[in-house]
């Protein structure tokens, strides 16, 4: 269990999810699994009754519909609403006590705006991404200049729990975030579905070449990783003179792949800056 510091009985952390969507039962999920949390640690609030339902039965946390009561005793607070139902949740729970700690995950909710509209100041600011939903994410997060170390130390470890976490000092990084990692893994589920297709065009039984794209991806991505090598210097490793890869990349570059991957990533961004 997360347990606050400083204090001889180590009282248990608390937390209150506003909003049991996707993301938000992802993040109790990882905290559950991982034991950081107990289920009586954990209260969820949600306006659908099925979802409510439906959490308090798989992981058997206190699920409510009352937003203020799901917060009433939470040492931290987790915004994982949608955009447009934020003005309601925030105007809902204003006047949180000092020591009570906000971490949102509302896509272009800017700490500004979240301090604001809670009447709050100890608030962190987070961008998990999707394979956060198997503990595999990457999460970019910031937060107030108010909020304590013990505070950002408590962030940290549950959003370590997602996965990889970073701390940036400027949220300006949580856009750009927003369009690499956070669409990211968007664009890779469209390469591995196009090079499946691929394979099957070519006369590959469906089930085998999906199987050899996930794990060419794998390897792939856990050899850069590994090794420390810069990407190009890994690809050339593969590229013999003349070879069937550099016939297949040649084609990649006539249509503008590169470039086409850095269009996307870019409007991405511009299209966070709007939100």
């Amino acid at each position: 269990m997360m347990e606050a510091r400083g204090s001889k009985a180590k009282k248990k952390i608390k937390i209150a999810f506003i909003g049991g969507g996707a993301m938000g039962e992802a993040m109790a999920k990882c905290l559950l699994n991982k034991k950081m949390a107990g289920p009586q640690d954990v209260v969820v609030s949600d306006v659908s009754p099925v979802r409510r339902e439906v959490l308090n039965r798989e992981y058997g946390v206190s699920c409510l519909a009352d937003n203020r009561e799901a917060v009433k005793n939470a040492d931290l607070i987790i915004l994982a609403v949608k955009p447009q139902n934020l003005p309601q949740v925030m105007d809902e729970i204003k006047g949180l006590a000092a020591e009570q700690l906000v971490l949102s995950i509302v896509a272009g909710a800017t700490l500004s705006s979240l301090c604001r509209g809670l009447d709050h100041s100890s608030v962190i600011r987070a961008m998990p991404n999707m394979p956060a939903q198997i503990g595999e994410g990457m999460t970019v997060w910031t937060a107030t200049t108010e909020t304590e170390p013990r505070q950002k130390r408590l962030a940290q470890t549950v959003l370590g729990a997602l996965g990889k976490e970073i701390y940036v000092a400027d949220e300006k990084y949580l856009g750009m975030a927003t369009a690499l990692s956070g669409s990211g893994p968007a664009y890779v589920f469209l390469f591995i579905e196009a090079l499946i297709d691929a394979g099957v065009h070519i006369g590959l039984p469906r089930d085998m070449a999906q199987a050899l794209v996930i794990q060419t991806v794998l390897g792939s991505t856990h050899t850069v990783e590994k090794t420390g090598k810069h990407p190009a210097d890994l690809r050339n490793m593969v590229t013999s003179p003349g070879g069937t890869t550099t016939e297949g990349l040649l084609q990649l570059e006539k249509r503008r792949f590169r470039s086409l991957i850095l269009e996307a990533v870019a409007a991405a961004y511009n299209k966070a800056k709007r939100l």
